[in-house]
């Protein structure tokens, strides 16, 4: 779960990527745009159910090389926004992290918490030799000082939790938050941006990386698999800019949209949020 999108995380066994046609990738794609259309059913406690499914063995990257490539942008994107070598950096919801040695170089503390115990017992026993990576659940964090973290962030998550879930989120974050600190919200879908826009993202990513051909059959078998009777049942909650910055002030943030999202998705948001005073 942050899960990170493409649409999640998980390894994946690698695929040799060839070169393929615009026209073909478009061919390839249309089946598996449906396969990404909002459900228009109602939400509620809709975590559980997508902590469960990234918990298990799924194929929601499309290659070795697609989930590296994921998890290095994302790291990166974050690193952006450390403002000391000292910082405390909590990322909540933080999947898999392959790259969250590149962010502990960076700052003093990283906290990585992570909802789904089977991710989280990889994390600590891939991590364990870093002295300051902490591995905690998201329970954990009710123990968590107040005005402690310099830097949070929750990058694709938001989508999997219901508004009320996200209030919650919000409100751990400013408390645990100092009045210096910042919270990244980012790759928040919007209602407004179709199917096509993501999938189109996707393979301009496995055309310049070299996992095309991958990214094609990713997409169709994504569409038949668990996934999509996941998201057909529950659904990805999507939020207007106006929506996500009203949620933000009434939890007692001042936010602006980011000109760039976190992520390979142009077409997502990223919003930057500190204390309202």
């Amino acid at each position: 779960m942050s899960w990170r999108t493409a649409a999640g995380r998980q390894p994946q066994r690698s695929r040799v990527g060839r070169t393929l046609s615009i026209a073909a990738m478009r061919r390839s794609g249309v089946a598996a745009m449906r396969a990404l259309l909002p459900s228009p059913r109602a939400r509620s406690g809709a975590m559980d159910d997508w902590i469960d499914y990234y918990d298990s063995t799924h194929t929601i990257y499309v290659s070795k090389l697609h989930r590296d490539l994921h998890f290095r942008v994302i790291a990166d994107d974050i690193i952006g926004y450390i403002s000391s070598p000292d910082a405390v950096v909590l990322d909540y919801s933080c999947g898999e992290a392959l790259s969250a040695a590149r962010v502990a170089e960076r700052c003093g503390r990283l906290i990585l918490a992570e909802p789904a115990p089977g991710v989280r017992g990889r994390l600590i026993a891939r991590f364990a030799g870093i002295l300051n990576i902490k591995v905690r659940s998201l329970d954990d964090l009710r123990h968590l000082d107040d005005a402690s973290v310099d830097l949070a962030v929750m990058i694709s998550v938001a989508q999997y939790m219901s508004p009320a879930e996200l209030d919650a989120a919000l409100a751990t974050f400013r408390r645990v938050l100092k009045p210096s600190g910042r919270l990244v919200l980012g790759d928040i879908l919007q209602p407004d941006v179709g199917a096509g826009t993501d999938v189109m993202a996707l393979l301009r990513m496995g055309a310049k990386h070299g996992f095309l051909k991958d990214a094609l059959v990713g997409l169709v078998r994504t569409s038949l698999s668990d996934y999509w009777q996941l998201r057909t049942k529950i659904g990805l909650q999507r939020y207007s800019e106006e929506e996500v910055l009203a949620k933000l002030r009434k939890t007692g943030f001042a936010a602006s949209r980011a000109p760039v999202n976190v992520g390979h998705n142009p077409a997502r948001m990223t919003f930057v949020a500190r204390h309202a005073f």
